[in-house]
């Protein structure tokens, strides 16, 4: 990925990134869904923490689809 050697993407970047409409982005950075920071005017998507926030959302969507595996035993 050439973003990198880049600490921030543009909302546009990250959009790109994920496959996402640009009005879909800002929507999500605006919420707080996805992480952002501002600075003055403009909105920016850390790439650590996208990188992270997409792990998140794979996790979640595995343990969706794989329910069992994640059934924990209990003693009652």
């Amino acid at each position: 990925m050439a973003n990198r050697d880049r600490a921030l993407l543009r909302v546009e970047e990250a959009a790109e990134m994920l496959g996402i409409s640009r009005a879909r982005a800002y929507e999500l950075a605006a919420s707080g869904a996805l992480p952002s920071v501002r600075i003055g005017r403009s909105r920016r998507v850390p790439v650590r923490q996208l990188e992270e926030w997409i792990e998140e959302r794979w996790q979640e969507a595995e343990a969706a689809r794989h329910p069992s595996s994640n059934a924990t035993s209990r003693d009652d």
